[in-house]
């Protein structure tokens, strides 16, 4: 309790207790001289000293329980706001979850440096989950004035200011502290955006990485917002980035146009960033002549940018760093599942060409008078086994069979077989002789349905074992057109002509060659 106050309750108690023997001591007689003449209201003044006491007794435990209760609940209030800050427990946990999940999907990956960078990426947002650190980038088109700004926020020059497009061509992270937040404030400059040339291009995706990384963005704009920095703005707070909107170099405009363009901004951002969030500063003020001719630098005008982030920070700083790290945590898993997807892809892809020639070798060696998937169901059956196994899925050689069986039906009855042997056919006279086309059209047109059957299966796996909502028939449509462009057509025809017709003329000629010795003979 403090000193002062504990003084006025001695004192207080003093007095009151005074008054109350005081009048404890009068009462007394005036009840004996009463009780001899009057009993009743000799009784009825003892009732009266009785409730004053009491009414003096109880205010005293009021005070001292409800009171103190009241400052102990300050101090506890007072404590609370001066211990460090903790992530929101649930938030944290989603995190570190996420982290350990994406730990999971990335040792997959087969690619060693590939691997290492996503483990090292990893480790970084965990390191950050762990310091609690407040991620604030200053964001805009080049020479808007976001290294001023950076300066005036830091009392001190950081950075060259008046500087012309690009300078800027890193990250440069500064440490800043608010008052009333004990979280570390990291405040970045990034390179502008929308500059032109190659390098521009490169600035600009090294600031958009920056950014997305944020707790907090301060877009920074020196006029009314133009279509070119609407887009990348309303795409960040769509991924879920809180943005202030910072219209910079107020200095060199009328008040009543900075009344119309900030009307204005607060029109274009409606719906992603709030009306109090859109804030006017003067970061690096122009300097005034004086009558006398002399020249003064004003002041930078950023203390309602400091204001608004500071309230900012103060109310929602813990949800902003927890929502920011599981993002960055969602986001790595998106990017490891992505690779791990292009891997599977590939691996598949090879299967698919693996099986297709095989199954051509099949249909060549054995002529059919229908070319039908049904032929090489067997072929297709292992097949689909083992694009299930490269997606985590293990199939008996029966349900493969049943799997295959149900496409080659799909392709059937769409017409496909015909669709394909009209196009091969056509293809395959183009540059081969007639002589091999008959036997040779069965084989490539049976490798062209399982690369066909292959595809659909691809995506099968990679949904989950789910179709979609097309169901199979949208999914075998989409592979035939996939595959009938005119630049795949070629070159699947060369490999064919190497794989299927090439060695039925060599066998063809061969034959002939033996036929023409025995007739010699």
């Amino acid at each position: 309790m403090p000193l002062s106050r504990l003084v006025t309750l001695i004192v207080g108690l003093i007095v009151i207790l005074a008054m109350s023997l005081w009048l404890i001591d009068s009462l007394s007689r005036l009840y004996w001289q009463l009780s001899y003449s009057s009993p009743l209201l000799g009784n009825l003044l003892l009732l009266l000293l009785v409730l004053l006491v009491g009414a003096l007794i109880a205010a005293f435990v009021y005070y001292v329980i409800v009171i103190q209760n009241g400052d102990k609940k300050r101090r506890t209030k007072l404590r609370r706001r001066v211990t460090p800050a903790e992530i929101p427990a649930a938030k944290s946990e989603a995190a570190s979850s996420t982290l350990q999940a994406v730990r999971q999907q990335v040792s997959q990956i087969q690619d060693e440096v590939t691997r290492q960078a996503l483990l090292s990426k990893s480790k970084e947002i965990e390191a950050n989950l762990a310091r609690g650190e407040i991620q604030v980038v200053v964001f805009g088109t080049g020479s808007a004035g976001k290294t001023s700004l950076v300066n005036a926020i830091m009392g001190r020059m950081v950075g060259r200011v008046d500087a012309p497009m690009g300078t800027t061509t890193a990250g440069e992270t500064y440490c800043l502290r608010l008052k009333g937040l004990e979280r570390k404030i990291l405040i970045t400059d990034t390179p502008g955006i929308l500059e032109a040339g190659v390098a521009g291009t490169e600035r600009e995706q090294l600031a958009r990485e920056l950014a997305t990384e944020a707790d907090l963005l301060l877009f920074v704009v020196d006029n009314d917002l133009r279509r070119s920095e609407h887009q990348p703005l309303k795409a960040l707070a769509e991924i879920g980035k809180r943005s202030i909107l910072v219209l910079n170099k107020t200095d060199l405009y009328t008040d009543e146009d900075k009344e119309a363009i900030v009307a204005r901004l607060r029109e274009r951002v409606r719906g992603f960033i709030s009306t109090n969030d859109v804030v006017t500063i003067s970061a690096n003020p122009q300097s005034v002549e004086l009558e006398n001719g002399e020249l003064i630098k004003p002041e930078p005008e950023v203390l309602p940018l400091l204001r608004r982030m500071a309230a900012i920070l103060r109310a929602e700083g813990e949800d902003l760093v927890a929502d920011n790290i599981l993002l960055q945590s969602l986001r790595l898993g998106e990017e490891a599942r992505k690779l791990i997807d292009t891997q599977r892809r590939r691996t598949a892809d090879k299967i698919v060409e693996r099986f297709q020639w095989i199954g051509a070798g099949v249909v060549s060696v054995t002529p059919l008078p229908v070319v039908d998937l049904l032929a090489t169901a067997a072929v297709n059956a292992q097949m689909v086994v083992e694009i299930g196994r490269v997606y985590g899925c293990e199939l008996n050689t029966e349900r493969g069979r049943e799997l295959a069986l149900s496409l080659a039906k799909t392709i059937a009855g769409l017409g496909i077989v015909k669709g394909a042997l009209e196009l091969l056919s056509t293809a395959l006279q183009l540059n081969v002789g007639t002589f091999v086309i008959g036997r040779a059209i069965q084989g490539v047109t049976a490798a062209y349905l399982t690369r066909i059957a292959g595809k659909s299966f691809i995506e099968y796996f990679r949904n989950d074992q789910d179709w979609g909502d097309g169901g199979m028939t949208e999914v075998v449509q989409r592979q035939f057109q996939l595959n009938r462009r005119d630049e795949f057509v070629k070159a699947f025809i060369q490999e064919a002509i190497a794989k299927v017709v090439k060695p039925l003329a060599d066998k063809a000629t061969a034959v002939m060659d033996e036929v023409d010795e025995k007739l010699d003979k």
